[in-house]
């Protein structure tokens, strides 16, 4: 297919005809003369006309394959011709030839040359009406790629001024020169006028629009608070995830609702972006399973630590700069303590356990193993119960140590080894707590009792053996 030349170049096809003479009354050159009256369309001189076919020709230049390859050498020389005959030329010829010039300074990145090529267009008396305001758009455009901000902005102003029709790309543009200048009220108004002239004219509004909308809000925070900056970013954020679904869209709008205090809405958004499997960092991932927890959400928690550790991706090593591949929730204690929750408040117990196992392994204390005798001791693993209290209990540092002891003395309860038991409800006996101290005496008088009754259910069985085999 072949490659279109610029706007601007090919505006000048259709001036190769002679057309009626509308005529519209441009600025003053300068208050001692007369303003210039550019036409909407002049033909070029004979000769001019055919050099510029050739221009127009190599440009439209293909490959073997079809793909665009111009000849630009033969474009230079032609337009070098020209240039060294300029003042033989008329004036609206060297307009032409400028505008080529100026999109062969574009193309070779060559922008401050191309500004001087397009100032040349717009200087030609001649110039019509469509070449100068295409040079004088792309003048402001280039002057604000150079990071001239304020000649950039002054110059789509006077574009505005001149043109018939202001276009929704024209007040897009002039809200980005305006954000660079850091007014953003003016960018505001400006991307908003944009965004509302493409939803009249039927056509989706650029991306780039609505992200730098939402940017002048986040500026605007000093000045209008930051409940009203997010309550005004919300929106646009909600467009951006349905029009443009990308990443950091999602993060922002989730961002924005947690920021608000509206956390189901936040683990709405970060949930959807998780499915769309835009999620690739293990706080994010987190941030999820915590909002899902908050929301009694406990077994869709567990899963997305569970995808989370599934989930690989490539990091590199900053002390050896080798690209590892990794897990993007690693097992770490704290991890594995969350996940053993989740499946733990899901009821999913045969799941937690394997997990907090490991979580305590890892502990620098003994609350996970705590935990994990409790679990068992759910499960009726009565024996695995008291074997994992007793670690606990080794490797200390444990809230509520009395409650612990009274735990492990239940357990050796179960287990009928009363001395056990009673050993351990007497330690927890001493606690200071009398709640504890009167449950910790209520168990020893019962295992007492228990002991007795099971000694006497012993006796009573020996007893009728004994009988029965005599």
């Amino acid at each position: 297919m072949k490659k279109r030349f610029s706007l601007h170049l090919f505006s000048v096809l259709a001036i190769l005809f002679a057309f009626s003479s509308v005529q519209i009354e441009a600025q003053a050159q300068s208050e001692t003369k007369k303003p210039i009256k550019y036409k909407k369309a002049r033909a070029l001189q004979t000769s001019t006309a055919k050099k510029m076919a050739k221009v127009y020709e190599a440009l439209e230049e293909v490959d073997e394959k079809g793909e665009p390859a111009p000849d630009m050498a033969t474009v230079v020389n032609v337009l070098t011709e020209l240039r060294s005959n300029k003042d033989n030329l008329k004036s609206y010829d060297r307009s032409v030839m400028w505008n080529a010039w100026a999109y062969v300074y574009m193309t070779d990145g060559k922008y401050s040359q191309a500004m001087t090529a397009y100032t040349n267009v717009m200087n030609e008396p001649q110039v019509t009406i469509g070449l100068r305001n295409g040079a004088l758009f792309s003048l402001a455009q280039l002057n604000l790629a150079e990071g001239n901000y304020q000649k950039g902005v002054n110059l789509i102003l006077q574009w505005m001024d001149e043109v018939e029709k202001v276009t929704a790309q024209s007040y897009s543009v002039l809200g980005q020169a305006y954000f660079a200048l850091g007014d953003y009220r003016k960018s505001m108004s400006s991307l908003e006028t944009a965004i509302s002239m493409a939803e009249e004219e039927g056509y989706k509004p650029r991306e780039n629009w609505y992200s730098l909308l939402a940017g002048c809000y986040s500026e605007l925070k000093e000045e209008i608070g930051e409940r009203e900056s997010l309550l005004k970013q919300i929106p646009i954020y909600e467009i951006l995830v349905n029009l443009y679904p990308k990443k950091t869209y999602f993060i922002q709008l989730g961002g924005a609702y947690g920021t608000l205090g509206r956390e189901r809405d936040y683990m709405i958004t970060l949930k959807t972006a998780y499915q769309k499997d835009f999620l690739d960092k293990e706080s994010e991932y987190l941030a999820l399973a915590q909002l899902l927890l908050l929301n009694k959400n406990p077994y869709w928690a567990a899963e997305v630590l569970v995808s989370g550790q599934n989930k690989m991706v490539t990091i590199v090593d900053e002390k050896t700069e080798e690209e590892k591949i990794v897990p993007v929730v690693k097992s770490t204690e704290k991890n594995l303590k969350v996940l053993a929750d989740s499946w733990r408040m899901a009821q999913e117990i045969d799941k937690a356990i394997p997990v907090l196992e490991k979580a305590a392994e890892m502990s620098k204390d003994g609350k996970s193993y705590v935990l994990l005798g409790n679990l068992y001791l759910s499960e009726d693993k009565v024996s695995e119960a008291v074997d994992a209290i007793k670690k606990g209990l080794k490797k200390g540092d444990i809230k509520k140590l009395s409650q612990v002891y009274l735990t492990l003395g239940q357990a050796y309860f179960e287990l009928q080894e009363f001395e056990e038991a009673k050993k351990n409800f007497r330690i927890a006996a001493r606690d200071k707590e009398k709640k504890i101290k009167t449950q910790a005496n209520n168990w020893i008088k019962y295992t007492e009792n228990e002991e007795i009754r099971v000694k006497n259910l012993a006796l009573r069985r020996d007893y009728i053996q004994m009988n029965s085999s005599s």
